[in-house]
């Protein structure tokens, strides 16, 4: 009788962001199509992958101890990710890993894996489900548009990462999209290094989509993402003029009414010294007039405090911008130097107490601003998306809430009701995130 092959198995380690989870899912994806397995452990697995992340030092060090741990649990260990582009980091720290790889490296990987574990010769590409391999729950997933970034703010080293802008053409990410939506997807987040960029670099030249020709930029996209039935969410949007074209979509409820616009200072001084491209108070003029066109609007964004030369004066105008802008939703970081970032080099640093206690007054002042707003919609009736269903409570999300990073609105009591189901809700209560509400027909 012929013996059959066991089939070769990789368990996987995925860090960071949710880009860093785009290309987890398609490398995972990747490997079920050539018959390897999965593991979720690594006693299961031939050999380890570790998608790591290199953004700020914390990531750094998260990263070199998960590679160290899957070395010295398992042995056979191959890196990617952004860590993976400080190749002689890796190597000097784990000398003993077999391959590193930087982000988006698919090929790379997959060089790698093939090398030190071949494919089975027969690969069961059935096992294979619609949707590809995911990461996240079933109900929503990230479609990531591009790869890197044409910008080189001061703090950031994602350029020398991931590279300039490289934008995927438009039919390709389409067809992502509906594959995701026809497999049961519900909400599409869209996500890269700058959304607002998509297609720049192709020069916005058209691809094919149904047949017929479609410009590649962020607005023709969201159009087109709109006929899907589905939530579509844009992430990481610069405050770039072919933004004013989405709102009116988000008005038509072609697209849902979030941005998710990383401001990062209301200082004309300290996005100067950040070499941000946008300037506070224009930024104030376009939020008003995207309110008067899309009421419901719901923006995020992040700040960084403690910047190198922010003075207690520049601190005092980005609450005032804080205060005058009413964001929804506000995260905020005190700045820490990151290796090979420029602003390691910039004069008057700030002390990390200072930092911390800018941080802490930062987000006191927007807890206000958030516990109001929140207020407001109590009596309101929301669609919401259903996320998880506990014994004595529905965890569901609004509108205005991204999965990981944003509120929730919590349905109480116990109700026949599955991840990914839309239902109608009244909002009862509110807190200084989240909102409490029951179902209409309750």
């Amino acid at each position: 009788m012929e013996q059959h092959q066991a089939m070769p198995t990789v368990g996987f380690v995925s860090l960071g962001c949710p880009k860093a989870t785009v290309d987890s899912e398609r490398i995972l994806t990747q490997l079920r199509a050539e018959g390897y397995g999965i593991s979720g452990s690594y006693d299961g697995a031939d050999l380890v992958i570790v998608n790591t992340c290199g953004f700020i030092d914390a990531a750094v060090e998260e990263s070199l101890e998960a590679i160290g741990e899957a070395v010295s649990e398992h042995g056979r260990v191959i890196v990617t990710g952004c860590l993976g582009a400080r190749a002689e980091l890796v190597r000097e720290a784990h000398p003993g890993v077999l391959a590193v790889t930087g982000p988006h490296a698919y090929a790379e990987v997959m060089q790698a894996v093939h090398e030190h574990l071949p494919a089975p010769e027969h690969p069961f590409v059935s096992l294979l489900p619609p949707q590809g391999v995911k990461l996240t729950p079933h109900h929503y997933a990230y479609v990531k548009i591009s790869e890197g970034c044409n910008h080189r703010c001061t703090f950031c080293i994602i350029p020398s990462l991931r590279g300039d802008l490289a934008s995927r053409p438009i039919g390709e990410v389409l067809r992502e999209a509906a594959q995701l939506v026809e497999a049961g997807v519900r909400e599409l987040l869209i996500v890269s290094q700058d959304t607002s960029a998509y297609g720049l670099d192709l020069r916005y030249r058209p691809d094919f989509w149904h047949g017929r020709p479609l410009r590649t930029d962020i607005v023709n996209l969201a159009q087109a993402l709109g006929e899907l039935p589905a939530w579509v969410r844009l992430h990481y949007v610069y405050p770039y003029p072919q933004v004013d074209a989405l709102i009116p979509l988000m008005a038509e409820g072609r697209i849902l009414p979030y941005l998710d616009m990383p401001l990062q200072h209301g200082s004309p001084a300290v996005l100067k010294a950040m070499r941000r491209p946008a300037a506070a108070e224009r930024v104030l003029e376009r939020l008003a007039r995207w309110r008067e066109t899309c009421p419901e609007l719901v923006i995020r964004s992040t700040f960084i405090v403690g910047f190198p030369g922010e003075t207690e004066a520049d601190f005092a105008t980005l609450l005032d911008f804080l205060r005058a802008a009413e964001l929804d939703r506000v995260g905020c970081f005190a700045y820490s130097p990151v290796a090979g970032a420029a602003a390691n080099a910039l004069p008057d640093p700030v002390p990390a107490e200072v930092a911390e206690d800018r941080r802490e007054r930062f987000m006191a002042v927007q807890a206000e601003i958030s516990r109001a707003k929140l207020a407001r919609r109590v009596g309101e009736r929301l669609t919401v998306l259903v996320d998880e269903v506990e014994d004595e409570q529905v965890i569901a999300r609004s509108y205005a809430d991204a999965p990981e990073i944003d509120g929730t609105v919590i349905v109480p009591g116990a109700w026949d009701l599955a991840p990914g189901d839309f239902i109608e809700v009244v909002v009862t209560g509110s807190g200084e995130h989240d909102l409490w509400a029951e179902p209409t027909g309750a």
